[in-house]
């Protein structure tokens, strides 16, 4: 395998052959192609795309790279839900440990921060303590034990995946439909699933803004799901404005609690339980979308989903009194409300905008090797479409330093626009997505 001649045809528009794929993944895993040269392939790739033999090409070598779990011994469904990340997105947070609560077994493995959005790993390890960096043998005991692990990619598992997903995010090479899909179902076949839900992200500030290419991005899954025995539901849903309030990893834990102790902003209700009915469907424990929604706000009502939570937070090292006192979560030294400067509607919050800005506070990452603050970022409480008063509360900034605070209101003056009047926004869930075909919801 000569790698520039791979690079120079996919460069040229050329196709890459599937032993070709494997050899190049498996040997970069391995620390045999260099860095750069796959940065230069990711590069063509962006351009040049992946057609769907080169896609599935590339997620099985992904998969031959690692290990995977065997659950197929455990007697219930094994459901997991991914989101292809978005700003203020903390429903997985949620729907762990709500949907163990309720009998199902949810390996759910995540990712890190990527590109101007959060991720759930950086989440979690805000709780104090808490270990992301589970082997395959500790998440199966686990799973086994308490019914739901939440883990990332050690180089037990798609270890290839795990090294270009962080290449992708320090290169630009994001937004590729392709790359996205064989990303993410390396990871979830790896988990031994017997369903799969799936969150795309429209609008701004997502990875894809176009409908077209997150209805493609949702086929090119669900094709992969189905042809690995996971069925797979895919769910649009809007990221033309963060989701909930908070923005920022330890703040965005504190508001997930906040929903699984029975309130919480609408919206991010709202979405938590069309995807975690939608799981629940999937698992067989409901068989209509009314008594799978039943199921879940029983779950929340009684405690059992928070006590879950509490479970999950101690069986992985953390400091479970957060579950009851979110206040025990990394604060920042600093905060600032920001007020409106005049009368009028909130014409947008820009979510890119607000999530490059929680980067910019330190609370992400600019390059593969940053190390996260887990207490800055946006308490963001308008939404497009409000009327606010002249100097009515708008959002609270969380910095580090005063001077942080003064580019955290640079960030919040570009990012939320007030005028006389506003367009609608993106309905919150749009689109159902199944083998079958699309559905529009809204």
């Amino acid at each position: 395998m000569i790698v520039p001649r791979l690079i120079e045809r996919k460069r040229d528009g050329g196709r890459l052959e599937p032993p070709e794929i494997r050899e190049l993944v498996l040997a970069y895993a391995e620390g045999r192609v260099p860095d750069y040269q796959v940065a230069a392939l990711l590069m063509a790739v962006y351009f040049r795309g992946l057609d769907p033999g080169e896609m599935n090409a590339m997620m099985e070598a992904m998969l031959e790279s690692g290990k995977r779990l065997d659950l197929s011994r455990l007697p219930m469904a094994r459901i997991d839900k991914h989101s292809t990340g978005g700003v203020g997105d903390k429903t997985s947070l949620i729907l762990a440990p709500l949907i163990a609560s309720l009998g199902v077994a949810v390996p759910m493995m995540s990712g890190r921060g990527l590109g101007h959005t959060g991720g759930t790993l950086d989440k979690l390890e805000a709780i104090p303590g808490f270990r992301t960096a589970l082997t395959l043998a500790e998440a199966k005991t686990q799973i086994t034990r308490i019914g739901c692990a939440m883990l990332s990619q050690t180089d037990e598992i798609v270890p290839a995946d795990r090294k270009m997903y962080a290449l992708r995010d320090a290169t630009a090479t994001v937004e590729v439909i392709p790359l996205i899909a064989a990303s993410i179902m390396s990871k979830k076949i790896s988990e031994d699933l017997t369903g799969l839900v799936l969150d795309i992200k429209r609008g701004s500030g997502s990875f894809l803004p176009k409908l077209e290419d997150e209805l493609e991005l949702a086929k090119a899954m669900i094709d992969l799901g189905a042809a690995h025995g996971c069925p797979v539901v895919a769910f649009l849903t809007a990221m033309d404005r963060p989701l909930g309030h908070a923005c920022g990893n330890a703040l965005e834990v504190a508001e997930a609690i906040e929903v699984l102790k029975g309130a919480g902003p609408p919206d991010l209700i709202e979405v938590t339980m069309a995807l975690g009915a939608a799981m629940l469907l999937l698992a067989t424990v409901a068989t209509t979308l009314e008594g799978a929604q039943m199921l879940l706000r029983d779950a929340i009502n009684s405690g059992k989903a928070l006590l879950k939570l509490e479970e999950i937070v101690s069986a992985q090292g953390g400091d479970n009194r957060v579950v009851r006192d979110p206040t025990r979560l990394p604060l920042a030294a600093h905060r600032e409300t920001f007020v409106a400067k005049r009368d009028g509607v909130v014409q947008s919050v820009d979510p890119r905008a607000i999530g490059y800005g929680v980067i910019a506070l330190g609370g992400g990452r600019r390059n593969m090797e940053d190390k996260v603050d887990p207490s800055v970022g946006f308490v963001i409480t308008a939404k497009p479409g409000n009327r606010v008063a002249k100097g009515q509360t708008l959002a609270t900034i969380h910095a580090r330093s005063k001077e942080d605070l003064a580019l955290g209101r640079s960030v919040l003056e570009s990012a939320l626009v007030i005028g006389d009047s506003a367009g609608p926004p993106l309905p919150l869930v749009s689109h159902r997505v199944t083998v079958r075909g699309v559905e529009q919801l809204a």
